[in-house]
């Protein structure tokens, strides 16, 4: 049973197929698809977060950032078509398409107006600005 082991992890099919008749296995040409989730690096400091999202393959005409008070959601529809011509053989086709979202809270509310975003190399970069607070205001006691 150990001897399994090795092609379990990879597909005991794939590996199989592969030894048998190795120049039919065909590796994806993207990679493996849609990623699973977006992932993100968030960094703070006194005035705003910065927020470095990987979104590759997506246009930026299809990512939308929303913002509630501190909640930060974010969506993409991706999509990686390849070019055909006509006097071509379609012998496989890997392309994907879907959408992939993301929401995260931050300790502070979000300055909506003052944030900015910028995509670019398949990284979305958000500044999110941090609403003031105002303090030293008394409570009023009914």
């Amino acid at each position: 049973m150990s001897n399994l082991s090795p092609f379990v992890s990879r597909g005991l099919f794939d590996e199989l197929f592969r030894d048998v008749n190795p120049g039919y296995y065909i590796k994806p040409l993207h990679g493996e698809g849609l990623p699973a989730q977006i992932k993100v690096d968030v960094k703070e400091n006194p005035g705003e977060f910065i927020v470095q999202a990987e979104i590759p393959g997506a246009g930026k005409e299809n990512i939308h950032v929303d913002i509630d008070g501190n909640v930060v959601s974010i969506r993409a529809q991706i999509s990686q078509l390849d070019s055909e011509n006509k006097d071509d053989k379609l012998l496989r086709s890997e392309r994907y398409f879907g959408e992939v979202s993301r929401s995260f809270q931050l300790s502070a509310d979000i300055d909506e107006e003052a944030s900015k975003a910028r995509y670019e190399n398949g990284v979305l970069t958000l500044n999110l600005a941090k609403k003031l607070k105002k303090s030293g205001q008394r409570m009023s006691i009914d």
